[in-house]
């Protein structure tokens, strides 16, 4: 049965494309992580990338001494490493140290990859697998955009993928990559559930240069009327439904937020399959340019 990690993006900075609250407090970050330990969440999703993201869950940890009640999983900071780099491990190894500092604690449960693409270098990938011998790290993976990235982690024997997956974007499961990960022994993480927040706007709120994306909305929002429950329920309740999945990644705003997801998340309220054939077959094929937000920050539809 797949479980809940909160992801602490929205901790470090503004974050999401419906975001109108802005970064929360640092005391707000701490009633959130209360109530997330509180409700049995105990696996923390946080990256090096997200702002000041792991300096606030350092300090709710030393602050309530908590450390031995979760499991933190980082990310080596974006491109950090130089085309000519020759100790790529020192450095590697500095970005860890690093983190582990803002984030009190001496070893982490996992630390991923933030690049994808450095899946592919043996150096990178050996630094990770000497980090982990050397107990600073218990599990080490990476978090990828494409299926591609997915299989060469898969060959290089990780122990965690974290990809995107949400009801547009199924390529996960439609290219049987997930089932191929169980099968050798990776934990698999989605996140993206909520598409950067973009399933919860209103359709009169989609920027103009997303307006390609409402087709997909508009018939999403045909089949929520299907569903007895809430679009938060229906969202969250087909990603739980793939029991490949091992964790569910999603971040929140506020614990009224996160009170709302937990609920919807744990209802028992499953997806009927007719209506679970009518997605998979309503979104078998969407373009890159809808469920990739890399490319929705330049304003206009990628090519």
């Amino acid at each position: 049965m797949n479980k809940l990690c909160l992801g602490t993006v929205q901790f470090g900075m503004k974050y999401g494309i419906n975001n109108q609250m802005g970064q929360p407090s640092e005391e707000a970050c701490f009633t959130i992580l209360d109530t997330a330990l509180e409700s049995g969440i105990d696996v923390i999703d946080t990256a090096r990338a997200y702002g000041t993201a792991e300096i606030v869950v350092g300090n709710y940890l030393e602050y309530r001494k908590c450390h031995h009640k979760v499991e933190i999983i980082s990310k080596l900071r974006p491109n950090v490493i130089e085309p000519n780099e020759k100790d790529v491990y020192s450095v590697i190894r500095r970005e860890l140290e690093e983190s582990l500092k803002r984030l009190h604690v001496s070893q982490l449960n996992g630390y991923l990859l933030h690049t994808p693409e450095y899946i592919y270098d043996e150096r990178i990938v050996e630094s990770l697998f000497r980090l982990k011998e050397e107990e600073m790290v218990q599990n080490i993976g990476v978090s990828i955009y494409n299926m591609a990235e997915g299989y060469e982690a898969i060959k290089r024997r990780v122990d965690y993928v974290q990809l995107p997956f949400s009801v547009l974007d199924q390529r996960g499961s439609q290219s049987g990559f997930m089932k191929e990960a169980k099968k050798e022994g990776v934990t698999v993480f989605a996140r993206s559930a909520f598409l950067q927040g973009l399933f919860m706007m209103g359709l009169d709120r989609i920027p103009k240069h997303l307006e390609y994306a409402k087709p997909y909305l508009i018939r999403l929002e045909e089949l929520i009327e299907q569903y007895e429950g809430s679009k938060v329920e229906f969202l969250l309740q087909f990603v739980k439904c793939v029991k490949e999945i091992d964790f569910l990644v999603f971040g929140v705003d506020s614990r009224g937020q996160l009170c709302e997801d937990i609920a919807a998340f744990e209802c028992d309220m499953p997806l009927e399959r007719r209506l679970l054939s009518l997605l998979q077959e309503a979104y078998s094929q969407v373009e890159d340019s809808v469920i990739m937000p890399s490319l929705w920050s330049n304003g206009r539809k990628a090519e």
